[in-house]
């Protein structure tokens, strides 16, 4: 049985449920569903790797390991394959030609292979991004393993969709009257766009490079892998499997390279200017993204560049529900995350609460005691923050306060399991200029900024001037009055945000599902194009016809 033939429902499944945006996952992300061995051996299989080189079988001069840390304290000490971008391209085109003429289904097959040989090893993955990035380990699971496995076979079953939806041949014929038709044999051949380079981001590595990964793949582009310096083992992992499934059906494992390189020598300028790189998927910040789409005009360049996203509080009939959803989404990973929330617009003259109304104020103070509360517990703490990755983030939170009024301070929290690890509480900041405010941009880290505003369209005009600036990649609105909701989806729709309404329980406006949410929308600088459209995934490839006469 080929590997298309043995995964072809998991496919199927997969186009169905982007077809109803329904829920449907095959990698279930509990980890109860994977038996009581699993994380055992998940966590056996991450230790084995401390300390030792990561054997991979590809072309390189040496061993590195690039400026790899845990923000949890311990020390990893593995070392990758160290290549020269000369020899990582060189070897990256030797491998395109096998690779480009495979059928879609023959690539499509490897590509589903991949993702379950990567489900099979969930537990290790969840290890490996825990402490690379300082994940919450329940957070790590689903983040690094399933959610990150739902994106790419979101994005891979798109891409096979678009490079089947011509047929392969036909007999096209064109009547001429009494005179015999015109007959022409018609053929349909994707040519892909060349080398494919993932550029990783340290704090989110397998879930923001999946779909790209996986869109490139399919679609016959060769993969060359270069992960942020400081998380590496992740993405490594990823090769890794690649590389064995693609050895196993017969084709050059080149098609897939891990690339590694340190912060004082980065080598992902001169790897992306190769004018053989016909694809970029970068996820990082703004300067290197708007860098990549000014100059590197021969590829197609896919850039998360980071997002400033807003809510905007104009009423709520459960201000208790509301103030502990934004508690939990503020909280959640320390505030790493691309979808978390950053700027609060609030009324400076208050909000109806159903039966009463409350100043600025008091909205203010129950946000802080909210998170206070939620946090109060290091071990639940724990819990939910995870551990700060750079200390770049550190000096973030110590600037905010420059920005307003500190309502409540971040603490350092002791983790039970790592003490070494950097660990801390967010800091709320009141602001008083919005106006000003918004030349700040991106604070990226466990920062939350309430901002004082003259009226919920105030606040809305901010929140979409934001989303122009600085890109973003979600808003939270509450209100009770269905007229303010209307005008704010306009004003979202037109700001190109996805855009939720009243969480008050357990889902977190963080959270994107596949198959069903789209991420980002393509529409303001946040990102390039929606996680998973087929706009991300089309221009990865293209169609040349062949004509010749028919009988």
């Amino acid at each position: 049985m080929t590997l298309f033939a043995e995964h072809r429902a998991t496919l199927a499944r997969a186009l169905g449920a982007i077809d109803r945006r329904e829920y449907w996952t095959p990698y279930p992300d509990s980890p109860r569903a994977y038996g009581d061995d699993a994380p055992v051996s998940g966590e056996a299989a991450f230790q084995e790797r401390l300390g030792a080189r990561f054997e991979l079988g590809q072309p390189a001069q040496g061993w590195t390991a690039g400026d790899e840390s845990s923000p949890y304290g311990i020390d990893l000490g593995i070392t990758y394959p160290n290549a020269s971008v000369a020899t990582l391209l060189d070897a990256s085109a030797e491998a395109q030609p096998g690779w480009a003429a495979a059928s879609p289904d023959a690539r499509a097959g490897v590509c589903l292979e991949i993702l379950d040989r990567l489900s099979s090893r969930s537990f290790e993955m969840a290890h490996a991004v825990m402490l690379t990035t300082g994940q919450p380990y329940l957070m790590a699971f689903q983040t690094g393993g399933p959610h990150a496995l739902d994106r790419g076979l979101e994005a891979m079953a798109h891409g096979h969709r678009e490079t089947t939806r011509l047929p392969a041949s036909m007999v096209w014929s064109r009547p001429q009257g009494r005179r015999e038709p015109v007959a022409m044999e018609k053929t349909w051949r994707v040519r892909p766009r060349g080398i494919s380079v993932t550029l990783g981001v340290s704090t989110l590595p397998t879930w923001t490079a999946y779909p790209g990964l996986f869109a490139s793949l399919v679609t016959g582009n060769p993969v060359i892998v270069k992960p942020h310096p400081a998380t590496i083992l992740p993405l490594a992992i990823f090769v890794e499997t690649a590389r064995g499934v693609l050895a196993d059906a017969g084709f050059d494992p080149g098609a897939v390279l891990l690339a590694v390189d340190t912060t004082a020598l980065p080598i992902a300028a001169e790897l992306v200017m190769d004018p053989r790189v016909g694809i970029v998927d970068y996820t990082g910040g703004p300067a290197f993204g708007s860098w990549l789409e000014a100059n590197a005009a021969h590829a197609q360049v896919f850039a998360g560049k980071g997002s400033v996203n807003s809510v905007i509080v104009d009423s709520t009939d459960d201000l208790d529900g509301m103030v502990r959803n934004l508690a939990a989404s503020f909280a959640l990973y320390s505030g790493q995350m691309c979808t978390t929330p950053r700027n609060v617009f609030i009324p400076r003259a208050g909000i109806s609460t159903g039966d009463q109304h409350v100043g600025f104020g008091e909205v203010a103070r129950r946000i802080a005691a909210a998170i206070e509360s939620l946090l109060a517990d290091d071990d639940r703490a724990s819990d939910i923050l995870g551990a700060v990755k750079s200390a770049a983030t550190i000096d973030r939170m110590a600037a905010a306060a420059a920005h307003g009024d500190v309502l409540l301070a971040s603490r350092p929290v002791k983790h039970p399991m790592y003490p070494a690890a950097t660990v801390r509480t967010p800091v709320v900041v009141a602001v008083d200029t919005p106006e000003a405010h918004l030349d700040a941009g991106e604070v990226f880290g466990p920062v939350v900024f309430l901002v004082a505003t003259d009226s919920t369209e105030q606040s809305l005009a901010l929140a979409a001037a934001s989303a122009a600036r600085h890109g973003a990649l979600t808003w939270l609105v509450h209100t009770s009055d269905d007229a303010v909701a209307a005008a704010a989806e306009d004003v979202a729709v037109g700001a190109g945000v996805p855009v939720a309404f009243n969480l008050t329980g357990g889902h977190l406006v963080n959270h994107s599902a596949a198959f069903s949410d789209l991420h980002g929308s393509g529409a303001n600088p946040a990102v390039s194009a929606a996680l998973t459209a087929a706009a991300f995934v089309v221009p990865r490839f293209h169609v040349v016809g062949v004509r010749r006469p028919a009988g």
